[in-house]
C-alpha cells in the first residue's frame, strides 16, 4: 500500500489542521495509509522517511532544525514525493534556502491581501490540469520568487492595483519539478481551507499528491 505523511504546524491563520483534515480523505480515497504529525520531528526516523511515497507538508513560518532538514531532503532526493501548497509549502522556513530550492520557489508578497483574481491554465497537456479551465479565485495572490527551471502549470497575472511597478506580471502558481529522484509538486492557492471549495483549486491539489508519490 502507497504511504503518506502529512505533517502540520506552524501559524494558524494558514488553518494547517482544518487542510489537511480537507486531504486526508482523500489521500485515503486513493488508496493511501495516511500518518499524521504535529511535529517535525517525524523527518528524524530515517526508515520510516525511505519508506513513504508520498510526504505532505502543511507548516508556515516555522524553524525548522538542521536535522529535521536533513531527513525531510535526504528523503526527497532519494525518490520520495512531495505536495504541497500555499504558504504551507511555500513560505514554510524563510532562512532555509536548501529547502527553499528543493520547493522552487519562495513566498515574498500578495498584494492587496484578499483579492478576486484567475488562475490561467497554461500547459493544458499536462495531467495535473488537463480538462480544466481557466478559473476565479477569491484569495491571496501569490507573489513568489521562483525558480527558472519549474515547469510551470498554471499562472496569474498580477493588477498592479496595489503595487503599480508590477502591474502586468505574470506570476507562476501551479509547478512541478524534480528534486534528486524525488517529485516535487507545488500549488499557490489554498489560503485557508475554505478556498478548497472551488472545485479546480482542491482537483489539482489531488492530481498534484498523485503524480508526485513514488
Amino acid at each position: 500500500m502507497k504511504s503518506a505523511l502529512m505533517v502540520w504546524g506552524g501559524w494558524d491563520g494558514h488553518e494547517p489542521k482544518q487542510c489537511m483534515e480537507v486531504f486526508e480523505p482523500v489521500l485515503r480515497a486513493e488508496g493511501f495509509d495516511v500518518t499524521c504529525s504535529d511535529t517535525m520531528d517525524a523527518y528524524l526516523d530515517e526508515e520510516k522517511m525511505m519508506n513513504y511515497s508520498l510526504i505532505v507538508p502543511l507548516w508556515t513560518m516555522g524553524q525548522i532544525t538542521g536535522e529535521q532538514e536533513k531527513g525531510l531532503l535526504t528523503a526527497i532526493k532519494s525518490g520520495v514525493g512531495i505536495a504541497g501548497w500555499h504558504g504551507g509549502m511555500g513560505d514554510s522556513f524563510r532562512n532555509n534556502t536548501g529547502y527553499q530550492f528543493m520547493v522552487g520557489g519562495q513566498w515574498v508578497e500578495h498584494p492587496g491581501g484578499i483579492i478576486d483574481y484567475t488562475v490561467n491554465i497554461t500547459k493544458a497537456s499536462d495531467p495535473i490540469v488537463a480538462g480544466l479551465s481557466d478559473f476565479k479565485m477569491h484569495s491571496e495572490q501569490y507573489y513568489m520568487h521562483t525558480d527558472p527551471g519549474n515547469d510551470v502549470l498554471a499562472t496569474t497575472v498580477v493588477s498592479g492595483d496595489t503595487y503599480p511597478w508590477v502591474a502586468g506580471t505574470v506570476m507562476p502558481v501551479v509547478w512541478k519539478r524534480m528534486y534528486g529522484a524525488g517529485k516535487v509538486f507545488y500549488s499557490s492557492l489554498g489560503h485557508v481551507a475554505s478556498d478548497f471549495q472551488v472545485p479546480e483549486a482542491k482537483e489539482i491539489i489531488r492530481r498534484g499528491m498523485l503524480w508526485a508519490a513514488k
